[in-house]
């Protein structure tokens, strides 16, 4: 029997689109005791992580400014964890105690945890560590019921942090809260913006123990292990890692070891670049119109602007309906100074974004 002590934990971090996965990971890995630890970032949408790179070691994996190793991944899951372990085994980049997983916030967990928990190799060098979900206080509600990937997150945690509380207003928060505690009845629950949140505390040593989850989520996590061993013809101690699949129907679309979810054809993201810096007033007031108008279409939008008469970046976020102050970047990570922005979206057509954006822009 395998003494879990020796094996390297992952701790997941969780969330919908929007909901501060990525300012979490940021706070904690600002914790020394986390500097050896190894990162690995799904993102949906091809803005990557260039504004918070320090050092690359190769084509794939990068230093933060933590010290902490970070590989953003957008192929299958479990061989990125492995490629991570041989390099770590072969002394080809630094030693790490602890694989921390970003997730997309179009992930469903539980392809993810079973990748860790039943891969015939993975399990031989890696246990599952705590799962943290954030929950936007904004938007959450309306997620929950809309998009089942919010409600799994929530259900599967081990900690839940609920981000935007001080955004949010007092009738939000009193619907919300209760709607987290059908899905999770059990995890203690930290407000962001109010509550201390440290490592420590987060991404504790403890070991992922399915028998402390809802009924519900357990039975979400055996229907996923059985359709993982079943459909794709595991056997015990084979050394394959076939895609991983739900015993749900056609239309729940899930798939691979990726960790990705595939949804239906009307979700997908897209991204615009420009060339020339942007007039900051102009880009302002039309995409806070934009999300005024469609934001119930846009899941998420996120950019990095080159804007007129500023020397440096500037990160722009939205979240459906929501415009969250711009954020005035450190420094440029290279030589490419275009603008590029993001959206993911359910069902709006890019076309409309691009004429829109032009009716405002000069030519």
């Amino acid at each position: 029997m395998t003494d879990t002590s020796a094996l390297t934990p992952v701790n997941l971090i969780t969330g919908f689109l929007g909901s501060g996965k990525t300012t979490l990971l940021q706070r904690l890995l600002r914790d020394p005791a986390l500097a050896d630890t190894a990162v690995l970032i799904n993102e949906f949408g091809d803005v990557g992580l260039d504004h918070h790179l320090l050092e690359r070691i190769d084509e794939t994996m990068v230093l933060l400014q933590s010290g902490c190793l970070c590989c953003t991944i957008r192929g299958e899951l479990s061989s990125a964890i492995k490629n991570l372990h041989s390099k770590r085994e072969g002394g080809r980049i630094p030693f790490f105690r602890r694989l921390a997983i970003e997730s997309t916030g179009l992930a469903d967990p539980f392809p993810i945890l079973s990748t860790v928990h039943a891969d015939p190799v993975l399990k031989h060098h890696f246990r599952l560590g705590n799962v943290i979900a954030t929950v936007d206080a904004v938007n959450g509600e309306a997620q929950i019921a809309r998009q089942q990937e919010s409600a799994r997150q929530i259900a599967i945690a081990d900690r839940l942090v609920v981000t935007k509380t001080d955004l949010a207003d007092a009738d939000m928060l009193e619907r919300l809260i209760p709607r987290i505690r059908q899905l999770n009845p059990s995890a203690p629950l930290w407000h962001a913006p109010r509550d201390p949140l440290d490592a420590e505390h987060l991404l504790s040593q403890g070991v992922f123990e399915l028998s402390e989850r809802s009924e519900m989520a357990q039975h979400w996590f055996a229907s996923e292990l059985k359709g993982r061993w079943q459909q794709d013809g595991f056997t015990h101690g084979s050394s394959g890692l076939g895609p991983i699949k739900s015993l749900r129907g056609a239309d729940d679309q899930r798939a691979s070891g990726s960790g990705l979810t595939c949804h239906a054809d009307n979700i997908h993201a897209f991204s615009l670049v420009f060339d020339k810096p942007l007039d900051w007033t102009t880009f302002g007031i039309w995409l806070t119109m934009l999300l005024n108008r469609h934001g119930n279409s846009i899941l998420r939008v996120k950019g990095i602007l080159n804007v007129e008469g500023s020397p440096t970046p500037v990160a722009v976020h939205g979240v459906q309906h929501l415009v969250h102050p711009p954020v005035h970047m450190a420094a440029w990570s290279d030589e490419d100074r275009r603008s590029r922005i993001v959206f993911i979206v359910d069902g709006l057509d890019r076309a409309l974004v691009e004429r829109s954006l032009a009716a405002f822009l000069p030519r």
